[in-house]
């Protein structure tokens, strides 16, 4: 396609890297002037990929929704602290049993104590579960809308299959975040001080021999949770590089299966898969240790105390049901600070994939300017009104752009004049920037010098809404989403009457398909529209721009996969189209060329020549070796009007 960006970076050639300085910085601001279609930025994270940006940008995730956490976070509390009760009332058992008392008060204290702990556990875990289903919504929700607004410089510079892990995945993590580590690990500290504060009460002796085998588990787990955090973080980019990868296999399917490449497509997947493996399991393996000391730690201070306990309790020191109490208060500790270690280790989870989702957030994004009253905006679509449009002039003014600094220019100051109405065509070789020149009117990127006017103002002064509200864009592979015929016919205009919608479908020659669809307009037609023939997605796009009523039609090619009848019928359409506003088409074809009311030459990015078909047969040379090369010498129908190639 002339003029179109450079492919983005293959998967697993630099994405860890890119995935680090989008972080610092929004990716490589290497793009044409990145501000395409008046990007707006938020302003950059100051800290690069570590642990500390990590868990800010997770706090800022679940901040929103800090009261109902805390909420959550409180109800385990009480079931936590009930529980704490449990061995003092066991231990007042213990000793009514010893005295001779009736134990009837002491059992149902203890009976009231354990259902009272797990009902309050449950409705914490509730809570907690219902709040993360929120962060996770919100995450998504935020994520998503930013994606669509990202600029096209922006998705250059992505794979698309990262980007969407970022918002699926991901988010998952947040989830896991939110219940297994920010609350846990709260809850966690303050059991874990009430349960040292009692067991202290019990007896200091055995707290401090308990004390002395936890801070072993203290010194492995904060030499693990460093290299737990970057073995996730490497982990969940292996994830992002397969997404991107597998997108990209199976968004060209197709050709991959014609080109016989599936087993080398295979293999770059295996390949990706492994790298992916070795980082799961390397963080695995952290887990694992942290895990395995929190295991020992429990187990030797069970021994420890039980050791020096029972020689207290011989030696008349302390009672049976003190040891008794103070054992089920290690056996309550030990859980706890296996819970507060894989806290540690989800929070490393939970802070990579929140980085992953900010750095979406620092990404360049159109702004969205407030439309002007009086123009015809997707506002006015929404309310269902269905001005007439008048037709748009256009003007370049010395325009010059460029994908990337360092690639060579595709413009080279042209400057040329559209008059409103009429067509017009622009020709000339591959490479030359007739389609850049469609993807700088709809301010998919902005020019690097010069100016594009639109009805005399320049585009940069249009609200962006606006602006695309007024031009429909027919692009050269007529692009079909994935639902009903009829979604994809009203994508720019949601309240098409039915009267349009019908008369459009009889103008694009679209009505014989929607007869032969099985649920007519609401048929599914497929991933990219691939229930559907290449010349019926043409026409589908081309009457999905008409239904939008534009005021400045861009044509890319846009029949090039049609027979020459349904060509004919598109052609007359756009030719009636034309009387009202205005229609700039790339052409190839003698047919779409030769009933041009002007035609524009370009040449390696710049204006050679501007003329008609007659004229320019007999003014310039390129043209009419164009002409001579793809048969572009025409001769008249019997019917008038018409060519023959």
């Amino acid at each position: 396609m002339a003029g179109s960006p450079p492919a983005p970076t293959r998967p697993g050639t630099g994405t860890t890297a890119q995935a680090a300085s989008a972080v610092s910085g929004g990716g490589a601001r290497s793009g044409a002037p990145a501000t395409g279609a008046g990007a707006e930025r938020a302003a950059s994270p100051t800290g690069a990929l570590t642990a500390r940006s990590g868990y800010r940008a997770l706090a800022a995730s679940l901040r929103p929704h800090r009261r109902a956490g805390l909420a959550g976070a409180l109800l385990g509390l009480i079931g936590s602290a009930l529980g704490l009760a449990q061995p003092l009332a066991a231990k007042t058992l213990i000793d009514d049993l010893g005295t001779g008392r009736t134990a009837i008060g002491p059992v149902l204290v203890l009976a009231a104590l354990l259902l009272g702990a797990a009902g309050f556990s449950a409705l914490g875990q509730y809570v907690l579960h219902r709040t993360a289903e929120f962060v996770v919504c919100s995450a998504r929700q935020r994520i998503t809308g930013r994606l669509l607004r990202l600029t096209v410089p922006e998705l250059d510079r992505h794979e698309p299959g990262d980007l969407i892990t970022r918002a699926t995945s991901d988010t998952m993590l947040l989830r896991q975040a939110a219940t297994q580590s920010a609350a846990p690990a709260l809850t966690g500290v303050v059991v874990l001080v009430m349960t040292l504060v009692l067991m202290a009460l019990l007896d200091l002796v055995l707290l401090s021999v308990t004390l002395t085998v936890m801070a072993l588990l203290g010194a492995v787990v904060g030499a693990a949770t460093p290299a737990i955090g970057r073995a996730t973080r490497q982990a969940q980019e292996s994830v992002g590089e397969i997404g991107a990868a597998l997108e990209r296999t199976l968004g060209a399917v197709r050709a991959v299966k014609a080109a016989g490449a599936e087993q080398r497509e295979t293999v770059v997947l295996d390949r990706m898969a492994e790298d992916a493996r070795r980082t799961g399991v390397r963080a695995a393996g952290w887990q694992a240790l942290s895990a395995a000391a929190s295991a020992v730690a429990g187990q030797a201070s069970f021994l420890a105390v039980l050791g020096v306990g029972g020689a207290r309790v011989a030696s008349g020191t302390i009672s049976v049901s003190t040891l008794v109490a103070f054992l089920l208060y290690l056996f309550a500790l030990a859980p706890r600070i296996n819970q507060l270690v894989e806290a540690v280790g989800q929070l490393q989870v939970g802070a990579a994939a929140a980085l992953r989702i900010e750095a979406v957030q620092h990404m360049d994004v159109e702004t969205a300017e407030p439309s002007v009253p009086g123009t015809w905006s997707t506002s006015a679509a929404k309310a269902g009104r269905r001005p007439q449009p008048s037709a748009a002039t256009l003007r370049f003014e010395q325009v010059g752009f460029r994908y990337q600094p360092g690639l060579p220019a595709v413009h080279h100051g042209i400057s040329f004049t559209v008059p409103a109405r009429g067509v017009t065509a622009l020709v000339g070789p591959s490479g030359a920037g007739k389609t850049t020149t469609f993807s700088l009117l709809e301010r998919f990127y902005d020019p690097g010098t010069g100016r594009i006017l639109l009805d005399e103002r320049d585009v940069k002064q249009w609200p962006l809404a606006d602006l695309r509200a007024a031009i429909g864009y027919v692009e050269q592979d007529a692009p079909v989403l994935s639902g009903t015929l009829r979604e994809n016919l009203t994508l720019g205009a949601p309240h098409t009457p039915d009267d349009d919608l019908h008369e459009t479908l009889r103008r694009t020659r679209l009505e014989p398909v929607v007869a032969r669809l099985p649920q007519g307009l609401d048929t599914l037609v497929g991933h990219r529209g691939s229930r559907l023939s290449g010349g019926e997605r043409q026409r589908v796009a081309i009457a999905r721009a008409l239904l939008r009523r534009p005021r400045l039609l861009l044509l890319d090619e846009a029949t090039s996969q049609l027979d020459a009848d349904n060509e004919a019928a598109l052609r007359e359409t756009v030719a009636e189209a034309a009387r009202n506003i205005t229609v700039l088409v790339v052409a190839h074809r003698l047919s779409t060329v030769t009933t041009a009311d002007r035609i524009i030459v370009m040449e390696a990015g710049r204006v050679r020549a501007v003329g008609t078909h007659a004229e320019l047969l007999e003014s310039d040379s390129l043209y009419r070796d164009l002409a001579m090369t793809q048969m572009l010498t025409a001769r008249p129908t019997p019917a008038g009007g018409g060519v023959h190639e």
